[in-house]
C-alpha cells in the first residue's frame, strides 16, 4: 500500500539513515523500536510528510489517507471539545457544501451549452459520486463515542479546549485520527498521557477497526497487544522482523550475538593479516602476498554489531533508613474544590516495605492523595505519616525544580555519595547522558531529558517512602527496567502511579483504585486486578 523507497536522512555531516526501504501493506499493524536518538520520531514524521528525507522517498496511492499524532501539539483554544473533535470530518461537510454551491450556481446559469457549464457538471457528478460512496455516518453518535472511550464525560464535551491539560488536549487530536478512518495511522508515544482504562480502549479500537498502524511507544505491553511486526531503526538501517515485540526481543538477541561471533572472527583475521604485512612488507619474495592482502583489507567490509548493551548496569538505592510499621495511615479522608468532590471517606493503610500502585481515570483523585500525603492542600480526615519517615517524591513536574544553572554532571555529582561517586558516569550514560552531553547546562535540557535527569537524583537519595508520580512518560525501555529493578531491590515502601502496566508488573503487590468518588483496596497485583476489572465490566454489561 505505502512503500518507502531508498530513504537516507543526513544533517550537518552526520547521516541518520542510509538506503531505508520497505513496504506498509494495508492492515499491518507496525512497532517502530529503536534506542532514543536513533531517528525513529524522523521516519515517523516523514512518512506524515512533515518532513523531507535527503534521497528517496514515499509513494502512496492518491485518495490513501495518512493521520499522524505528534508526541507534542497544540489545539486550538476557541471552540468546545465536540466542535474541536467534529472536525475530523470537515473534508466531508467541505464536500457537501461544494456539491451545494455548484447545484445553486448551475440553478442561475443559463448558458446550457458552454464548457464553464459541462465542466460545473462533471465537477458536480466527481464530487457526488464520492460524497454518496461515504458510508452513512451519525456523526454526532461516532464523536461522543470515540470521545467517552478517551475518557471524556458529556459534561466535557461543551468545556472549552482551553480548560485542559496537554494531555486531554492529546486525547482530543487522536479522537478526531481515529475519526477519520486513515488508511495509516502513525502514533508517537500515544499513551504517555493515558489511564489504563483509555489505553485498553484505544488498543481495541486499533486491532478491530484500525486499518495499517505504526507506532512508537515505550509502553511494552500496549506495543505486544496491538502489534504484529517490529522495525528496529538502528545504526542508519532497519531491521524488519514479522514478529510482535516480545518474539522480536528474542530474534534481536540471536542477531546480536551472531554478529558479535561475526565481528570477533573478523578482527582475529585483521589481527592476522596485518600482523603478515608488518612481517614481510619488506621482504622481496612476499611482495605479491603483501600487496593482495593489503587490497584484501581495503575491501574489507567491517562487521558492526548494532549497538552496545547496557543491561549489565545495576543502579542500587541506597539502604532505606527504618521507618515504623505503618508508614502511612489514612481515614476517612475527603477532599473537594467548590462543589466539586475528588473523593470522600477514603481510608488505606500502608505497612512498612510495602509496594502499591494507585490506579484509575486520570481526574479522580490519585494525585490529590499524593498532594495530601505532601501536606500541599488541606483536607478533611486523618492522614498521619509514621515514626522517622523519610520521603522521595516524583512529581509530574518534577523537571522544572532542578538548578538550571549548573551542569548535568554536576547536579548528580553534588548529591552522589560513596561507592556511586565512580559510577556516576556509568549512570549518567544509561539515562542518554554519555559523552558530552553530560556537560550541558540544565537550562538547554528539553522537558524529556529534565525528566530523566530529576529520575537519576531521586534514585540516589537515602528514603524510605518513595512516591513516584507517573515515572516512566520519558524513559525508553531499557531505561524503565533499569528503574524497574532498582525499585524491585528498594527496600523502603513505595507508591507508584502509573498507567504503566508492564512497568507495574512484578512491582505493585497491592491496587488502590481511585474512582467514584471512592478509592478500591485491591490485594491482588496489577494483573489479577485488570483480570478482576475486566469480569466486572462483563457482568455490568450483561446487567
Amino acid at each position: 500500500m505505502i512503500t518507502v523507497d531508498g530513504l537516507a536522512v543526513e544533517f550537518s555531516g552526520t547521516t541518520l539513515f542510509s538506503d531505508v526501504s520497505f513496504v506498509i501493506n494495508e492492515n499491518d499493524k507496525i512497532a517502530l523500536m529503536g534506542k532514543n536518538g536513533a531517528g525513529k520520531s524522523t521516519m515517523l514524521k516523514i512518512l506524515a510528510g512533515v518532513n523531507k528525507p535527503t534521497r528517496g522517498g514515499i509513494s502512496a496511492p492518491k485518495d490513501a489517507i495518512i493521520a499522524y499524532l505528534p508526541q507534542h501539539l497544540l489545539t486550538e483554544d476557541n471552540c468546545t471539545v465536540f466542535e474541536e473533535t467534529s472536525k475530523a470530518f470537515q473534508s466531508i461537510f467541505k464536500m457537501k457544501d461544494e456539491i451545494e454551491a455548484l447545484n445553486n450556481e448551475l440553478t442561475v446559469r443559463t448558458d446550457y451549452d458552454s464548457d464553464d457549464y459541462m465542466r460545473i457538471i462533471e465537477q458536480v457528478s466527481e464530487l457526488s459520486e464520492k460524497y454518496y460512496s461515504i458510508e452513512e455516518i451519525n456523526y454526532e453518535a461516532e464523536v461522543e463515542k470515540v470521545l467517552q472511550g478517551l475518557g471524556f464525560s458529556r459534561t466535557d464535551f461543551t468545556r472549552s479546549t482551553s480548560e485542559f491539560s496537554g494531555g486531554y488536549r492529546m486525547r482530543i487530536e487522536l479522537a478526531k485520527i481515529l475519526l477519520q478512518k486513515p488508511d495509516l495511522i502513525l502514533l508517537d508515544e500515544p499513551t504517555n498521557h493515558m489511564d489504563i482504562d483509555s489505553i485498553e480502549w484505544l488498543e481495541d479500537f486499533l486491532i478491530n477497526q484500525a486499518k495499517a498502524v505504526v507506532v512508537i511507544s515505550h509502553d511494552r505491553a500496549f506495543v505486544d497487544n496491538i502489534t504484529t511486526r517490529t522495525i528496529e531503526v538502528t545504526m542508519g538501517r532497519i531491521y524488519d522482523y514479522k514478529a510482535k515485540y516480545s518474539h522480536y526481543l528474542e530474534l534481536r538477541k540471536e542477531r546480536r550475538e551472531q554478529q558479535q561471533k561475526q565481528y570477533e572472527e573478523q578482527q582475529r583475521f585483521i589481527a592476522e593479516t596485518t600482523e603478515f604485512i608488518d612481517r614481510f612488507k619488506g621482504t622481496y619474495s612476499k611482495t605479491n602476498q603483501v600487496g593482495s592482502r593489503v587490497k584484501m583489507l581495503e575491501k574489507l567490509e567491517i562487521v558492526e554489531v548494532d549497538e552496545v548493551d547496557s543491561s549489565a548496569l545495576r543502579l542500587r538505592f541506597p539502604p532505606a533508613p527504618r521507618s515504623g510499621n505503618y508508614p502511612l495511615i489514612v481515614n476517612d479522608l475527603s477532599k473537594k474544590y467548590s462543589d466539586h468532590v475528588v473523593f470522600k471517606d477514603a481510608s488505606l493503610t500502608i505497612e512498612r516495605g510495602q509496594k502499591v500502585a494507585f490506579v484509575g481515570k486520570n481526574g479522580e483523585g490519585k494525585s490529590t492523595m499524593i498532594k495530601a500525603i505532601m501536606k500541599q492542600i488541606d483536607f478533611e480526615g486523618s492522614l498521619e505519616l509514621g515514626h522517622n519517615i523519610q520521603i522521595g517524591y516524583f512529581a509530574q513536574n518534577q523537571a522544572s525544580l532542578l538548578d538550571e544553572s549548573i551542569s548535568v554532571y554536576e547536579t548528580i555529582d553534588n548529591i552522589a555519595v560513596g561507592d556511586i561517586r565512580t559510577k556516576i558516569r556509568d549512570i549518567l550514560g544509561a539515562f542518554m547522558f554519555g559523552g558530552e552531553t553530560s556537560t550541558k547546562k540544565v537550562k538547554v535540557l528539553s522537558g524529556g531529558e529534565k525528566t530523566r535527569l530529576a529520575m537519576i537524583k531521586l534514585l540516589l537519595e537515602p528514603v524510605n517512602l518513595l512516591i513516584l508520580d507517573e515515572p516512566t512518560n520519558h524513559l525508553d525501555m531499557k531505561t524503565k527496567d533499569i528503574i524497574k529493578d532498582a525499585l524491585r531491590d528498594f527496600d523502603g515502601t513505595l507508591i507508584l502511579v502509573s498507567h504503566d502496566r508492564d512497568f507495574l508488573d512484578g512491582l505493585a503487590t497491592k491496587v488502590f483504585e481511585f474512582g467514584n468518588k471512592r478509592v478500591k483496596e485491591h490485594f491482588e497485583d496489577i494483573k489479577g486486578f485488570l483480570a478482576k476489572k475486566r469480569m466486572e465490566s462483563l457482568r455490568e454489561i450483561e446487567k
